[in-house]
């Protein structure tokens, strides 16, 4: 049934945004903790989330946070609503779309400040 269908790839996106928000609480975790070492090894490790490559990953995260929720509603209207599994196709591309219809906004104000646009956002680092 889902071998090579929408089924299978929302299956086996969940796995992988699910391993990646999984990647981020232990980084989130260790960062906090940081903290224990006194607030210059803090402030140093803090600094790192303004380079780009941490804002390239931290957008992979913002976009697996996304799909991982939404694919989690698709998921459990497949479970509690009899009717839903007939309609696998049309909730993975609801998925998809809602996922990049939020991805897009978020994508705007992670990278802008790469490029010396002002989003407005007086948080150091992001």
């Amino acid at each position: 049934m889902y071998r090579g269908q929408s089924g299978m790839w929302a299956w086996l996106l969940h796995r992988i945004t699910g391993l990646g928000v999984l990647l981020f609480l232990v980084v989130h975790i260790v960062d906090i903790s940081l903290l224990g070492f006194g607030p210059a090894v803090y402030n140093e490790g803090i600094a790192l989330f303004g380079t780009p490559v941490v804002r390239f990953v931290s957008l992979a995260l913002i976009g697996a946070l996304f799909y991982h929720a939404f694919n989690g509603v698709r998921i459990m209207l497949v479970d509690f609503v009899p009717k839903a599994a007939s309609y696998q196709r049309i909730m993975f591309w609801t998925v998809m779309i809602l996922t990049i219809v939020c991805f897009l906004p978020m994508a705007y104000f992670v990278l802008a400040p790469l490029f010396g646009v002002n989003t407005g956002n007086t948080a150091s680092g992001m």
